[in-house]
């Protein structure tokens, strides 16, 4: 059977559509000393199943707990201890199966792993899908502040199967949606019209497999373009700059955003006018208002201070230009923040 991937990326083959069609058929190509496939708690009982199936011979589990206060150096010893346990050699596959915290955990504990060992995507969240499995990055948080250690590694193939979309929450699918109108106000505003004047209620109605495949489109001609981040892939961090000291700070909060949550708030503070009403319309009737207190504002500069697009100690922010792939890249101060956050604070949504 020929397999034909939907996209390619440095060799990666990237499929969107039925495992049973993609990577049942794929892994029988392949000739792997054995197999462990990484879950969280949640992808073990919901995920898996779907899984055991296509594999072409036996296979063991590693199971870590779920969500991103779990992606750190800890969690990335228990899992290095499981391929230990297990022998894993260089000729083994580790499948990521999960999220974006399985899917940048499980790839730079494989790219780490005797070297680097062979690993693929299998995303099951739209924002793992759209976003976080595409593109080579891995790494995890360090002290408090996302994804300070990591390295580029390319997957052996990604896996994107949209009927996994099927067992998310509705606050962790419509977290997803943050990626994907984020790659519509970057590179494709015909993305955008799928969720004009939407409601939430009938978001899971709408055609996934095909808005999957124009989202994935703008973050692979993005990161073809420049893989390494020295340019232009800077563009897909519009609202990451606020969005990720949000997520790190609420995070030690007893009310964490969720990525999603908190990079919808990171694009409606960083847009500047005119764009600045499309973007809150778009994002507003699925990320209502959350309450972020003046006190707070020192200490999410403080956590800015580490984000990786700074330069000479100076806090940007990537914002899209005019034209879709063109972008602005502005430094800010900390009274700049304060006035950003005051912005957000006082629009009506």
């Amino acid at each position: 059977m020929e397999l034909n991937p939907d996209f390619t990326w440095q060799n990666s083959p990237i499929f969107v559509g039925s495992l049973a069609e993609t990577l049942g058929p794929w892994l029988k190509e392949q000739s792997y000393s054995q197999i462990l496939v990484l879950t969280d708690t949640n992808t073990y009982v919901h995920c898996l199943p779907s899984l055991k199936d296509l594999l072409p011979y036996p296979f063991h589990t590693i199971q870590i707990p779920a969500g991103e206060q779990h992606k750190n150096l800890e969690t990335c010893a228990q899992i290095w201890q499981q391929l230990l346990h297990y022998k894993l050699d260089r000729k083994s596959l580790l499948i990521n199966l999960g999220g974006g915290v399985i899917g940048d955990m499980g790839g730079f504990c494989a790219a780490t792993w005797k070297r680097g060992i062979h690993f693929i995507q299998v995303p099951t969240t739209l924002l793992a899908m759209t976003d976080a499995a595409i593109g080579g990055k891995t790494g995890i948080d360090f002290q408090g502040i996302k994804n300070t250690i990591g390295v580029f590694q390319t997957p052996a193939a990604v896996f994107a199967d949209p009927a996994f979309l099927n067992t998310l929450p509705n606050r962790e699918f419509i977290s997803g949606l943050a990626e994907v109108l984020k790659h519509g106000f970057i590179g494709d505003p015909e993305l955008l019209s799928n969720f004009a004047n939407l409601q939430p209620a009938v978001l899971r109605s709408l055609p996934w497999p095909q808005i999957l495949i124009q989202s994935i489109a703008v973050k692979v001609r993005v990161v073809t373009e420049d893989p390494k981040e020295n340019g232009l892939r800077m563009l897909l961090n519009y609202g990451h700059t606020i969005g990720h000291a949000l997520e790190s700070y609420f995070l030690e909060t007893n009310t964490p955003l969720t990525h999603g949550e908190a990079i919808a708030i990171g694009m409606i503070c960083e847009t500047p006018a005119p764009h600045h009403t499309q973007v809150t319309q778009l994002l507003a009737p699925f990320f209502p208002k959350v309450p972020i207190p003046k006190e707070t504002y020192n200490s999410l500069w403080q956590l800015m201070q580490q984000d990786k697009k700074n330069s000479s100690g100076a806090v940007r922010l990537a914002i899209p230009d005019e034209l879709p792939y063109t972008m602005k890249v502005l430094d800010i101060t900390e009274p700049q923040l304060g006035n950003l956050l005051q912005k957000y604070a006082v629009t009506e949504f």
